[in-house]
């Protein structure tokens, strides 16, 4: 299980079960759907509950924090922020209803904080598709640089997509101007 991490605005916690429905909400949404690599649309019944259960029994190889903001009186699942330490690759989402709040950016430059400095994580790498400006808008704001363009197929769309990956180092993110977020 990860560590909990806080921020300002929320709580970066471990999935539990009743985060599914809301997760089955933001991800049938083909605006989110459509981002993601590997997530179909429509999203399937009983998929947000199967994934749950494979990351709380160890079974995926990937650690994954529920961004929950009912300590401001928000939702209990915003979007999630995950890590798959192998590949030393960072990926998030955020629900719409949490667009344009800066959700995203509060809660990736936590984690992000948490592998580099905490954890020692050398490099991140966080890849988005060239045509989702708001993700970008996020990596350049926490010191994320450009670092290869490449193409990847993409499930919910049914065709291959032109990806850029983007780095991050502890020194890269201290140079953009931010400072540890998390408790």
């Amino acid at each position: 299980m990860p560590k909990d991490l806080k921020t300002e605005r929320m709580t970066l916690r471990s999935l539990r079960p009743s985060d599914a429905g809301l997760m089955t909400l933001y991800l049938s949404d083909d605006r989110v759907a459509k981002m993601l690599a590997l997530v179909p649309f429509p999203y399937p019944p009983g998929a947000a509950e199967a994934y749950i259960e494979k990351i709380l029994a160890g079974q995926h190889p990937t650690e994954v924090w529920a961004m929950d903001a009912t300590q401001i009186g928000s939702s209990e699942l915003v979007g999630l922020v995950s890590f798959k330490p192998e590949q030393r690759s960072l990926h998030y989402w955020v629900g719409p209803p949490f667009w344009n709040t800066g959700m995203a950016s509060e809660a990736v430059e936590a984690v992000a904080h948490h592998l580099l400095e905490d954890r020692g994580v050398p490099e991140l790498i966080a890849s988005i598709f060239i045509d989702n400006p708001a993700s970008e808008q996020v990596l350049r704001k926490l010191g994320f640089t450009p670092s290869r363009d490449h193409e990847a197929f993409c499930v919910a769309r049914d065709q291959t997509v032109a990806v850029r990956d983007y780095a991050l180092t502890l020194s890269a993110l201290r140079s953009a101007g931010h400072s540890a977020t998390t408790a």
